[in-house]
């Protein structure tokens, strides 16, 4: 697992590392322009080989001390280098304000000008404006000119963001301006590790490309600030050992719809049944049984009619975790939905489940900690209509809301796990765990926005807590391999 970090963590890390004694600011910004640099370097070779034009925007912050030490590197190194500051020089903190001194003694600073701007020539553009500590909005002055120069540049594929694309809440990933968007950086270099907001939101798609320079401080994290995970399980745990029946490795129930509806049972049922479930029962309408044994082989059928016969069923205890929801149909949910509650079987709330639920509080109310729901944006708006609303709401300050926080505060109300759906998937539990599983980047998997996919992902889901999986891992483990299984 990689610790995503908000601005408070990572500020909190470099000032303890400052007050140890083990490395000053002054130090850290030195590290960190290099590291930008080097990147730079890396992702186009070809410009380390000659002399280039390269333009350096800088803020009143730290972030604009990084900007200093790149310009003066690259001076070093025989580019011609411009520099604009956007802020009052005399302000600047003190580590940036000796880097700007450092820079003046080889290279100039002009005025922020955004007439100038709008008509720069360069090969590399610096975005080292503001950082991942954004508080609010940035003034049209800096956003219009870049948005401009965005669409008006052919060389904006060189345009490389220090820490995050001004205007970007790096907390959330939400754009913090109402009306510019935010910078479009095609690299963004940033420190240690990486950020919440570079895997939520608008993150990813301003963001483009994300590098993590080490800039030499401790990797040790303290586990009681309750950081947010990247997922990425353990690969080991998907393998199985010492079953020597299939009920070692659980038996899954999968609820059907009836006849015509029973498509994504099937296919969550394929997934329990892929993913290592020792037994998968498709239960269904008496009308629906020929329809499912004429498409379903490896996977059992059983009759379940009305709220009565699923009690039958699960008085089989062997049955160790139950899906409802997919192809299910709103009012057949809201008769057989108490019956699976009230069982305390592990459970996977998915499509007309979740509906049915979030029409009805005294079902809301029976959810338990062996539960996980999996809403995509319009069910969680249903399921928690002021949470969605607070999470959609503009935001023109940071830390803005996130989806982070949103789940994690649905999973406290609810009582159990809840895996909000999305290229940004964010799965929480109720005592405040939280990861993210991102299809951005390298795992992009544009491929999962289709008709059926979020039913294996439910499969998936029921397939892994059938084998013993708690909850909150099986729900980060699925949706792991869910988008993996996308991209291969």
């Amino acid at each position: 697992m990689t610790e995503l970090l908000t601005a408070a963590q990572m500020k909190a890390i470099e000032t303890a590392a400052i007050e140890s004694g083990e490395v000053t600011g002054l130090e850290l910004m030195e590290r960190a322009g290099r590291g930008v640099v080097e990147a730079v370097f890396k992702e186009w070779p070809e410009l380390a080989k000659t002399s280039h034009r390269a333009v350096v925007l800088c803020g009143p912050g730290n972030n604009g001390g990084d900007g200093f030490v790149v310009a003066r590197l690259l001076k070093q190194w025989g580019w011609r280098v411009e520099v604009f500051l956007y802020g009052d020089a005399e302000k600047l903190p003190p580590d940036a304000k000796v880097n700007y001194e450092r820079w003046l003694e080889v290279g100039e600073v002009e005025g922020w000008n955004p007439k100038d701007i709008k008509k720069l020539n360069f090969d590399l553009i610096v975005d080292a404006i503001f950082g991942a500590g954004l508080s609010r909005a940035p003034e049209p002055e800096i956003l219009k000119p870049l948005s401009d120069l965005y669409t008006s540049s052919k060389t904006f594929d060189r345009m490389v963001a220090i820490d995050c694309p001004t205007g970007i809440c790096m907390d959330s990933g939400r754009e913090l301006s109402q009306k510019w968007s935010a910078v479009f950086a095609f690299l963004t270099i940033t420190f240690h590790k990486p950020r919440i907001g570079h895997y939520l939101g608008d993150g990813p798609q301003n963001c483009n490309a994300i590098r993590i320079v080490d800039i030499g401080l401790p990797d040790k994290i303290n586990h009681t600030d309750n950081y947010v995970q990247l997922s990425s399980p353990e690969i080991s745990m998907l393998g199985k050992w010492g079953a020597d029946h299939k009920f070692g490795s659980g038996h899954a129930l999968i609820l059907s719809g009836s006849s015509g509806c029973g498509g994504a049972a099937r296919l969550a049922a394929r997934g329990a049944l892929r993913i290592g479930a020792g037994l998968v029962t498709v239960g269904c309408p008496h009308q629906a049984l020929v329809e499912n044994a004429s498409q379903l082989n490896a996977i059992m059928l059983t009759e379940v009619d009305s709220s009565d016969a699923l009690t039958q069923v699960l008085a089989d205890r062997r049955i160790n975790a139950l899906c409802l929801g997919p192809g299910f149909g709103i009012e057949r949910a809201q008769g057989l939905v108490p019956v699976a509650l009230a069982s305390k079987t592990h459970l996977v709330l998915d499509a007309d489940a979740l509906t049915a639920v979030s029409r009805a509080p005294d079902l809301f109310a029976k959810l338990h900690e062996n539960c996980v729901l999996t809403p995509h944006a319009g069910e969680f708006a249903r399921l928690f209509p002021d949470i969605a609303e607070k999470l959609n709401a503009p935001a023109p300050t940071g830390p803005a809301y996130s989806k982070v926080d949103a789940t994690r505060d649905a999973a406290k109300r609810a009582g159990c796990v809840v895996l909000f759906k999305g290229a940004d998937t964010v799965i929480a539990a109720p005592d405040g765990r939280a990861a993210i599983n991102s299809a951005h980047y390298e795992r992009a998997a544009p491929w999962l926005a289709t008709a059926g996919s979020g039913d294996v992902l439910a499969g998936f889901i029921t397939g892994l807590l059938a084998r013993g999986f708690a909850p909150m891992q099986a729900a980060e483990t699925a949706a792991w391999l869910h988008v993996e299984c996308a991209r291969s």
